[in-house]
C-alpha cells in the first residue's frame, strides 16, 4: 500500500530491501532527542544495529518507510510477534555487548562514548517504562523536512490496519518526550493513552528539563472515538504487575500535577 498525503511531495509505502542504509542512517541521526546521535555515542553501526535489526531481518514486512520528493526521510518499525522480538532480543544483546566491549578498547570510544555505555551497563535497564505482555508494539523516526501531523497520522494508521488485518487486539509504543517535542497529546488524538513513563537520566547533563521515556498503548478492538480507545485494557497482561501499578500510580499524580 502507497499512501500520498496532500503534499504530493510525501508518500508513505512498505519498506523494501533497499531501504536498508537509508533507515539505519536515520535511525543514528535522530538517536539524540531527534538530532544525530554521533555527540552521545560515536558507534552509529552499533546504534543502529541494535535498534533496527530485528525490524529490517524479521518483520520488515511491518515496516512504513516517509518518502519526501523520493528520498526515504522516515519511517516507522512495527512488531506483530512480540515472542519472536524477544527471543532475539536476548541473542541480540549479547552480541552487541560483545561488540561494544572490543571497539572501547580498539578504538578506543571517546569520553562521551565511554559514558553512554556505563549508562546502559548501569541504569538504562532501570530506565525503562512498564509495558503489556505479549502485546505488538511500534516505534517511529522522521527527520524534520518530513515531520508533520499527516505524515504521522499516516504512518500509524497505516500500520494500524496492518495490525487489525492479523486480528491484533492490542498494540503499544514507546516515544521520547521532552519540551518542545512529542507531548503525550500526539498520540491522544489517535486513541493512545499514556500506561507508564520513566525518566532517561542519559539526557541530563545534555539537556535542559526532564526527558521521559513513554509508553502509550491503544485497544484496536475499540471503534473510534470509542471512550474505551482512551482507557489501558485492565486484560491485558503486564510484564510486571505490581511495579506496574506503583508506576501507573505515579504517573497519573505527576499527569494531574
Amino acid at each position: 500500500m502507497v499512501a500520498q498525503l496532500t503534499d504530493a511531495r510525501i508518500q508513505v509505502r512498505p519498506y523494501r530491501a533497499h531501504d536498508l542504509q537509508a533507515v539505519r542512517r536515520i535511525c543514528a541521526d535522530t538517536g539524540f532527542l531527534g538530532k544525530p546521535i554521533d555527540p552521545v555515542f560515536e558507534d552509529r553501526e552499533l546504534f543502529a544495529d541494535y535498534l533496527t535489526g530485528y525490524y529490517t531481518r524479521f518483520e520488515a514486512e511491518a515496516l512504513l518507510v516517509c518518502e519526501v520528493e523520493g528520498e526515504v526521510r522516515g519511517y516507522l518499525m512495527g512488531c506483530r510477534l512480540p515472542l519472536l522480538k524477544q527471543s532475539y532480543q536476548v541473542f541480540a544483546n549479547i552480541v552487541v555487548a560483545v561488540k561494544a566491549l572490543y571497539r572501547c578498547f580498539r578504538r578506543p570510544y571517546n569520553r562521551a562514548s565511554r559514558a553512554f555505555l556505563i549508562w546502559v551497563l548501569m541504569n538504562s535497564w532501570r530506565e525503562v517504562p512498564v509495558t503489556p505482555r505479549n502485546t505488538p508494539h511500534f516505534h517511529m523516526n522522521v527527520l524534520p523536512e518530513a515531520r508533520s501531523v499527516r505524515s504521522t497520522r499516516v504512518l500509524i494508521r497505516t500500520f494500524l490496519d496492518f495490525l487489525r488485518a492479523h486480528g491484533c487486539r492490542a498494540v503499544y509504543g514507546q516515544m521520547v518526550v521532552y519540551s518542545g517535542r512529542r507531548t503525550a497529546s500526539l498520540f491522544k488524538r489517535y486513541g493512545f493513552r499514556v500506561m507508564d513513563r520513566v525518566e532517561v537520566t542519559k539526557y541530563r547533563s545534555l539537556h535542559r528539563g526532564r526527558v521521559l521515556l513513554c509508553t502509550v498503548i491503544k485497544d484496536l478492538r475499540a471503534r473510534a472515538g470509542d471512550a474505551a480507545a482512551a482507557a489501558v485494557d485492565p486484560l491485558l497482561p503486564l510484564a510486571n504487575p505490581k511495579k506496574a501499578a506503583l508506576r501507573i500510580a505515579i504517573s497519573g499524580h505527576r499527569l494531574r500535577s
